[in-house]
């Protein structure tokens, strides 16, 4: 053995391994939780959009978040950090559920980018209700297309994923919206 060769017995880390893929993106091992195959890879297809469009979401909100003008700031910043802190609740909800069904979950936030159907903000600072209606229409492709998997994931008799996207996605989305939209109402700061 060489001085730049690691023990195998030491606690030096072995670096720069690579391995092989052993389940490729978009397949469904077998997995004993009663459900078919085809309701399987069918749920994992339709979790991996709404994954991918959720974590696209979740970057935007942390993209608003820091970049908040005005007037409404403070309140603002707090109230899209928090909806960032859920969001990524729901990532992992998504990604777990995926795998739990023997798929495998969009993990790469530049594989998601090129799944989602949320569309690219500027670089830039746009202006604040800007910002807002672009998470609103996020959150409006998400929830259009989570009530729609919800339904056939039912149909299938995939009940688990079900209740996550009607449970988790659709509830905090459809709150979450409720909470911007309100900051979208023309009504002014202060009476004269």
């Amino acid at each position: 053995m060489t001085s730049d060769t690691p023990a195998r017995h030491g606690s030096q880390p072995w670096l720069h391994q690579k391995g092989e893929v052993i389940q490729e993106f978009g397949t469904v091992k077998q997995f004993p939780v009663a459900l078919s195959f085809e309701a399987r890879m069918y749920s994992c297809q339709r979790l991996n959009k709404v994954l991918a469009d959720t974590q696209i979401l979740h970057g935007l909100y942390k993209k608003h978040h820091w970049l908040m003008r005005g007037a409404t700031f403070y309140q603002l910043h707090l109230v899209l950090d928090r909806h960032a802190g859920e969001q990524l609740e729901i990532v992992d909800a998504l990604a777990e559920r995926v795998q739990s069904l023997g798929g495998v979950a969009v993990g790469d936030v530049r594989h998601a980018a090129e799944i989602t159907s949320i569309q690219r903000p500027p670089n830039g600072v746009e202006e604040v209700p800007a910002m807002l209606s672009r998470l609103l229409q996020a959150h409006e492709t998400i929830l259009a297309d989570a009530h729609d998997a919800a339904a056939r994931a039912a149909a299938n008799g995939d009940d688990g994923t079900n209740d996550l996207l009607v449970s988790q996605v659709i509830r905090a989305g459809e709150r979450q919206a409720w909470f911007l939209a309100e900051h979208l109402v023309d009504t002014p700061l202060v009476r004269v």
